[in-house]
């Protein structure tokens, strides 16, 4: 009887180290990107020209979400023009890419719990790469949708109000069902095994 209560008491402690590592990494994320937005925004609080012109790592997404979405908006008969932050359909509706657009939220979450999670550094890389590309590629088609189908129905562009909510819900949606199949398939045995047992108890209860 001592092997499984020590097993569980080390899922327990990987548990609970799992908890404080992704929180912590997710506010050191989260807030950095937040940070590094000031520094490198002109007339932001902590704005450093230096560091805005060598380092701009955020206008540097907007650019990769930008570009190739006003390729896409033509394929689709529009005109498109854009510069650093604004893609301008003809005919169409007027997009700004800021900072809330560009997914570093969800982005920040999944590097923390890729960082955090007890599996091997491979599982986690390859998790990383493909998370990040999802919501890169999921982020820039709901900026061609927006212009897309505001170019078409004009009269609707008030029922897109919410859209970077409803975003976030089906990339938080779809990630976690990402994360759902790579945790069963990377999950430390230990762990498993206790998640195992009570999902067997609470089904015999």
């Amino acid at each position: 009887m001592e092997q499984p209560v020590n097993d569980k008491k080390k899922a327990n402690k990987a548990a609970i180290i799992f908890i404080v590592k992704l929180l912590f990494f997710y506010f050191l994320f989260s807030q950095g990107n937040l940070f590094m937005n000031s520094v490198m925004s002109e007339g932001g609080r902590f704005y450093n020209s230096f560091v805005a012109t060598h380092f701009d790592y955020i206008q540097g997404l907007k650019t990769t979400l930008i570009v190739p979405a006003v390729w896409l908006i033509k394929l689709f008969g529009f005109y498109a023009i854009y510069n650093e932050m604004d893609i301008l359909v003809i005919s169409g509706p007027h997009l700004r890419i800021n900072y809330a657009c560009l997914g570093l939220g969800v982005m920040s979450f999944l590097a923390a719990f890729a960082i955090a999670f007890p599996a091997k550094t491979k599982a986690k890389i390859k998790l990383l790469i493909f998370g990040l590309i999802l919501i890169y590629l999921l982020n820039m088609f709901r900026i061609v949708a927006l212009g897309v189908l505001l170019g078409f129905f004009n009269s609707q562009r008030n029922n897109f109000t919410y859209h970077h909510e409803v975003f976030n819900i089906i990339v938080y949606i779809i990630i976690f069902l990402v994360l759902y199949y790579w945790i069963k398939k990377n999950t430390n045995p230990i762990v498993k095994q206790v998640i195992d047992s009570k999902v067997e108890k609470s089904n015999k209860t």
